[in-house]
């Protein structure tokens, strides 16, 4: 397989996994139905002239976005908080008020809503996964949502002031097509704005619960950059930001293409460091989570999302964990693909009075440190 992002041979795998549920945030309504949802394997490769890291063994036909896709992260008031200050910086240092924006993967269409509202602008989202009936009819007013996957057959004449894309590059194989289908589409004055999960930190701190299937391309700041200007984009701004957890990047189309001369592109992502440390990292979860419950104690998982199933699916974790707890109202009583466990509202921890919580995501640490005191329960607070 070449590269799909530079076309280069030379990819060489370094981690695998078999076996994982395929998707890891749609809501199942029972134990069963998230026990028998299909699943895929992976095997992450490294391409050594891009930088640029991707499932070899992923099948987009397994791939099934639909509202039942639960993704959103605008319930943590932290997690709002940070998106409300991009925005408003955005919207400051590149005049975006008055406009019309266009958001492709804008999954539920919290951050173009946001974008709108703060900017006095309109927008179309485009997502297979987008929910409308969640705003207001003021709301609604400003947006219009088309409840598809992109297509530039479909979607490449829409116009627009500027293009978002928020973590939805990194679930799309052919990514240089991707990204060269933006680029045609759009005009010399129209500004890019791509968002996507930091593989750097994934690699430094081995951690494998953000590896999943879903994701089938992993980017470093350099190979982010790079399929920017092989696409004939000339790159404004490239930023790591939220916990250093985010790259993104903001983008003009040229004719001429710089070549790279933005610090962070100097990055290299160590891929030995995480093929070395990746067995060790699970064996240390794994017996950490066993001993709790050997022990009588009961840990419970905090965010019921992708890095959670990773973690467990990985971990092959059944009944040590006696449920998940997500603060968003939507994942209640569901169960999570592949291992069934249960999500939970952070009330019920009233009556399970865990003795170990551990953050899947130590951004929202502090946030999850005061919702534990104000229920009163004092567990153990933990954090990948």
């Amino acid at each position: 397989m070449a590269c799909p992002l530079c076309g280069g041979a030379g990819l060489r795998p370094f981690y695998a996994v078999s076996g994982i549920p395929a998707h890891s945030c749609l809501l199942m309504d029972d134990a069963s139905e998230a026990a028998a949802y299909p699943t895929g394997d992976l095997e992450l490769a490294h391409c050594p002239s891009c930088d640029f890291v991707t499932n070899l063994r992923c099948d987009p036909a397994l791939q099934a976005y639909s509202p039942r896709y639960e993704e959103t992260q605008h319930f943590s008031g932290h997690f709002d908080a940070w998106a409300r200050g991009l925005l408003d910086r955005l919207i400051r240092d590149y005049d975006l008020k008055n406009k019309r924006m266009l958001e492709i993967g804008c999954g539920k269409g919290e951050f173009l809503h946001l974008l709108c509202e703060r900017g006095n602008n309109e927008g179309i989202g485009i997502d297979p996964s987008c929910r409308p009936e969640r705003f207001d009819d003021q709301a609604r007013s400003r947006l219009t949502f088309i409840n598809e996957y992109y297509s530039p057959e479909r979607h490449g004449a829409l116009q627009a002031d500027a293009v978002f894309c928020r973590h939805t590059l990194e679930h799309i194989l052919p990514v240089h097509e991707f990204v060269a289908d933006v680029r045609r589409s759009v005009g010399p004055d129209t500004l890019v704005f791509f968002e996507v999960p930091d593989a750097t930190r994934v690699i430094n701190e081995t951690a494998f619960w953000d590896v999943y299937y879903e994701h089938c391309s992993y980017f470093g700041p350099a190979s982010f950059a790079d399929v920017f200007r092989r696409a004939g984009f000339e790159i404004l701004e490239l930023v790591r930001d939220y916990h250093d957890q985010y790259l993104w990047l903001t983008a003009r189309a040229t004719q001429t293409p710089s070549e790279p001369s933005l610090p962070l592109e100097d990055e290299r992502l160590d891929i030995a460091h995480f093929e070395n440390t990746a067995e060790p990292t699970c064996d240390q979860w794994r017996d950490r989570i066993r001993a709790w419950a050997a022990a009588g104690k009961k840990p419970v998982l905090w965010g019921a999302g992708s890095k959670c199933v990773a973690f467990v699916t990985t971990l092959g974790l059944g009944a040590e964990i006696p449920c998940v707890v997500d603060i968003n109202p939507f994942k209640h009583g569901k169960h999570l693909p592949g291992s069934g466990h249960r999500t939970v509202a952070p009330e019920e921890l009233r009556t399970i009075q865990p003795e170990v919580v551990v953050a899947m995501n130590p951004a929202y640490r502090a946030e999850i440190s005061r919702l534990l005191d104000e229920l009163g329960v004092s567990a153990e607070l933990e954090s990948v």
